[in-house]
């Protein structure tokens, strides 16, 4: 039988992951600055890359016995992000997208490695260790194109 609260705890993510897949769609269409270009080419990869991680999160939950959210009012109920508050300023954009990442890092090594564990389920302890190692990836980015505030 499948852990419950690993299950809770994956939903939480899936939740966060579609509520960032469409964060990212509103900062492809809207950003704006000297930096259009390459960020809106950036967020495009990020949404793209977001969309095959949360099918990829839907899956697991469905394979260790358990049933993922799938509709809008569910994943704002459950998630732990906001919404895009920022539509074009450059620096505001990848600040935010910076916490957010930050954020769903440190509840993967807080909560989700230690309920993976816990289940003794390997294989959702690799995807989290493999969402992580990514994230952190995307963060050391988005403070590197910060650093020339």
């Amino acid at each position: 039988m499948a852990d419950k609260k690993l299950i809770n705890f994956l939903n939480q993510e899936l939740a966060n992951f579609n509520v960032m897949y469409v964060k990212l769609h509103r900062y492809h269409w809207f950003i704006q600055g000297r930096h259009f270009y390459t960020l809106h080419k950036l967020f495009e990869e990020l949404y793209n890359e977001m969309a095959e991680d949360l099918d990829e999160l839907a899956e697991r939950i469905l394979a260790i016995g358990g049933k993922p959210l799938a509709t809008m009012s569910k994943y704002l109920d459950e998630t732990t992000l906001k919404e895009a508050s920022a539509d074009d300023k450059e620096n505001e954009v990848m600040r935010q997208l910076n916490e957010d990442y930050r954020q769903m890092i440190k509840e993967m090594k807080e909560t989700g490695l230690t309920l993976a564990q816990e289940a003794n389920d390997d294989g959702t302890e690799d995807m989290l260790i493999g969402f992580i190692k990514k994230f952190e990836k995307h963060c050391w980015m988005f403070r590197a194109f910060l650093a020339y505030e």
